[in-house]
This record gives structure tokens, C-alpha cells and sequence, in this order.
């Protein structure tokens, strides 16, 4: 590669290589480390037991989100191990002097919504988290990715990583998006094309119009799913929609600070003529809503067709699982439970495409549907916006902030063999509950599901 020529990744990640080990890993400085209750408990008594302290708290920011309860938050959490993971992070953020956003507190919810918007996270960064889909923060031009248990506790002593430095891929999506797509859906469509592995060993650039177009929330979106093609992260150039979202935030720079650091910022992005490892493009107009029909997340097809034929064995078992056959029509599938949340879509942007379509309409009777808020602040601006009549008038129920049902670790689980409309990232056997059966979708395609009890295609949305 002609070294003068630099991606985007090559630039964020050079500018925090503290060390080269001759033929081995670099040490790479951590600007921010995002902690929950689920994955730093260990952590923390590793630390204890080798009489360390953590190096650098201020660099460090906590929130209880993958196990909390979506309703009653200010009554004691009635499963014990929840209510440990809980009170362990309150003591161990206390102890060790680190801000903890917790149940109760204004800024509460999960972890990948509340950093950004509360402006902890900015371009250039590197940012991890005990949580695979820290990739989400890449939508502002930072590296950004989930890390082990040895590793958060390797940040806690060092505020650094050893790392190998990832592959470079390009995605791009030039084009006109049809009518009804969400970001949702570009990001599903890609995954479906290359696979659940085909990202694996790199770090993704998302470029071409589609994206430049995006709002922040819908670049969040699909960096948050560069995961599940295998890569270890997704991110985007920053831009002026990156700056105006950023700028003003609670934690934003400031006066001069904010020139200086937009400054640099302008600078994110990849040279003309920088070579990446590997490059992949797409047509927009190619794009269609998407579901996915499968237990993982590379089984995509738009609502227009039907389940194709299975490829191999695992195919099989799984449309087995999802109790689907080939053949069969999008339409046919029943829907009982309709998720509208998850670090991927629970941004208010998210909730307001939601409720343009529900507006004035009725939920199915057959379908339970919930509204989970990806935090505290998104809560507010439901209620200031008059969302909260919407859904309520539609027989949605609107919860409090958490992970809620995108995985089975708090109450809100789907029953066996019930199929759930969700826009999590995740549709494994049994993650949202042991036989549960679950339809990833982007908002818009949900909401159209929760309103006719079934999945079906868009006429136009008015």
C-alpha cells in the first residue's frame, strides 16, 4: 500500500498505535471504555485480586442496561441474579470513582444510545466495550468494538489494548433507495448477500451516497450490524451531519476546543487512491424492505419473496426451527409478538417512522406489541412529541429503557415457539427465549406487522 495514501480506518487507528511489538501485536490507546453490569464484574475482581487500580476512570462510563426490567425500574429487581449484576456495578463504579449512569438516573439506558447521544461519542475515537456491538460508535468515524472480559480488565489497568491490526474492506451503495427502506433494511440486504463471515478479519468502511444520505440514528444502525457479517467493526466519515448531531450534546467540545476538534475531524476520511483489502459494492435500487427468515442473520430475503429452498443442512434445521418451508409466502407467517427497540433501533428516529405508520390505525388483536426506548432521554422526547398517544391509542405498551427483548436476560422474553417481529440484531434459536422464534425488521416493517398480525409488502405508506 503507498503509505501516503490512507483509509479512514488506517487513520483513526494509526493515531493511537502507543507501541509496534517487532513481528507481533501494537498496543493501541483506548480514548473511551463503556462499561455495563453484565460483563465487568470479573473484570473488577481481577483488578482486586492483583491490587491494581484502574488507571484512568474518567475515561470510563457505566450503565445497567442488558439486565434490567422494563417495568417498575424504581422497585427493587425481583431476579436475583439480575439485582447482583445490578448493585455489584453501583458498588464497583462507587469504589472506583467511575460516572455510572444507573437505574433511576436521567441519562439511563443502553450503553450504544446514550453515548452518543449524549455526546461521549466523537470522530477519531477509539472506543470498546464489553459488548459486541460496540461497532455501533463507528458511525462517527471512530474505531470502535467489543472486547472480552481479560480485555476490559486489561483497559481498567492500562487504558490501552495488544491488538493485531485488522484487515481494510470497502462497502459501498450508491443509488436511490425504494420506497419504505430504512437502514435497517440496507444493512440486512448487505449481510444477506456476503454472509455472516464475510466481513471476518476486517474493519468496514461504509461509503457511496446511500450512507452520506443516512442520518446519524440510520448510520448507527448499520454500523451497529457490521457484527453480524463477521467484522469486527463498521464505521463512516464524518461529516456535517456527524457535527451537527454532535455539537451542543452534554459532553460535547466546546468554544474553541469544538473549532479545533472539527478541525481535525474534516481530516477522517480516506484519501483518494488509498487501497483496502477488499472491495464490495452495491445498487440501491436493488434494495427492498427486508426480513430475515432464518437463525441467523445472513438468512435475508425482501417481504416481495417467498422462503427460498434450503442451501445445505443448517439451512434445513434452521427453517425447520422457524418452522417455515420453501416456497412459502412472506405473508403466511402469523405474528404474535412485535419488538420495536434494541441498541440497533430504539433512537428516537426509529420510534417516529414507527408512529407515522401506526398513526390512526389499531393494532392486531393476536399480536403483543412492545415499545422499548433505548434510554431515559429518548423516553422525554417520546413523550414531548406526543408519540406516547400514538402507540398507546394503537394498543402498543410503551416500557422504560433497557435491552429488553432482543435477548432472554430480563423478563421480557417471547414465549416457544411464537414468532416475533423484532428490530434487534440477533436471530439466533432461543435469543429471545428458549424456542422463540424471531424475524429480524427494520421499524417500519414491524410496526406494518404489529398493525396486520402477519408480515407483508408495502403498498406505499400513506
Amino acid at each position: 500500500m503507498n503509505n501516503s495514501k490512507k483509509t479512514l480506518f488506517d487513520k483513526v487507528w494509526d493515531a493511537h498505535v502507543v507501541e509496534t511489538i517487532p513481528d507481533g501485536p501494537q498496543i493501541i490507546y483506548i480514548d473511551k471504555h463503556l462499561i455495563h453490569e453484565v460483563t465487568s464484574p470479573q473484570a473488577f475482581a481481577e483488578l482486586e485480586s492483583r491490587n491494581l487500580e484502574i488507571f484512568r476512570p474518567e475515561q470510563i462510563v457505566a450503565t445497567a442496561d442488558h439486565n434490567v426490567p422494563t417495568l417498575h425500574q424504581d422497585q427493587p429487581i425481583k431476579d436475583d441474579l439480575s439485582r447482583n449484576q445490578v448493585e455489584q456495578l453501583t458498588e464497583n463504579c462507587k469504589k472506583n470513582n467511575i460516572e455510572l449512569f444507573g437505574l433511576g438516573h436521567q441519562y439511563q439506558g443502553i450503553v450504544h444510545i446514550i453515548a452518543p447521544e449524549l455526546g461521549i461519542t466523537q470522530p477519531g475515537m477509539s472506543i470498546v466495550c464489553g459488548d459486541s456491538h460496540t461497532s455501533t460508535h463507528g458511525a462517527f468515524g471512530s474505531i470502535a468494538f467489543g472486547i472480552g472480559t481479560s480485555q476490559v480488565a486489561q483497559v481498567f489497568a492500562s487504558q490501552c489494548l495488544f491488538l493485531n491490526k485488522p484487515k481494510s474492506m470497502r462497502i459501498t451503495v450508491n443509488g436511490k433507495l425504494n420506497e419504505n427502506v430504512q437502514p435497517k433494511d440496507v444493512i440486512l440486504y448487505i449481510i444477506s448477500k456476503i454472509g455472516t463471515d464475510g466481513g471476518t478479519g476486517y474493519f468496514c468502511e461504509y461509503a457511496g451516497n446511500v450512507f452520506e444520505e443516512m442520518s446519524m440514528e440510520g448510520r448507527m444502525t448499520v454500523c451497529n450490524m457490521s457484527i453480524e457479517m463477521g467484522a469486527r467493526g463498521g464505521m463512516i466519515a464524518p461529516d456535517e451531519t456527524t457535527f451537527e448531531y454532535v455539537k451542543g450534546r452534554k459532553f460535547a467540545p466546546e468554544g474553541e476546543d469544538w473549532n479545533e476538534k472539527v478541525a481535525y475531524w474534516r481530516t477522517l476520511k480516506t484519501d483518494e487512491g488509498a487501497v483496502f483489502d477488499q472491495e464490495l459494492s452495491f445498487d440501491a435500487a436493488d434494495i427492498y424492505p427486508m426480513i430475515t427468515y432464518g437463525t441467523n442473520p445472513g438468512m435475508g430475503i425482501s417481504i416481495r419473496e417467498v422462503i427460498p429452498a434450503p442451501q445445505n443442512e443448517s439451512e434445513e434445521k434452521a427453517l425447520q426451527y422457524m418452522g417455515l418451508e420453501a416456497g412459502q409466502a412472506v405473508n403466511s407467517i402469523k405474528v404474535n409478538y412485535v419488538f420495536i427497540g434494541s441498541c440497533t433501533n430504539a433512537r428516537i428516529e426509529d420510534f417516529r417512522s414507527a408512529a407515522q405508520y401506526i398513526k390512526g390505525k389499531s393494532k392486531s388483536e393476536a399480536v403483543k406489541a412492545l415499545i422499548v426506548p433505548g434510554s431515559q432521554q429518548v423516553v422525554k422526547q417520546i413523550y414531548e412529541e406526543g408519540l406516547d398517544k400514538i402507540f398507546s391509542d394503537a394498543g402498543f405498551q410503551i416500557r422504560q429503557p433497557g435491552c429488553s427483548a432482543c435477548l432472554a436476560m430480563n423478563d421480557d422474553k417471547i414465549p416457544e415457539g411464537e414468532y416475533c417481529v423484532s428490530t434487534s440484531n440477533r436471530n439466533f434459536e432461543g435469543r429471545q427465549g428458549q424456542g422463540s422464534r424471531t424475524i429480524l425488521a427494520s421499524p417500519l416493517t414491524a410496526a406494518k406487522a404489529a398493525i396486520e398480525g402477519k408480515i407483508s409488502a408495502f403498498e406505499s405508506l400513506n
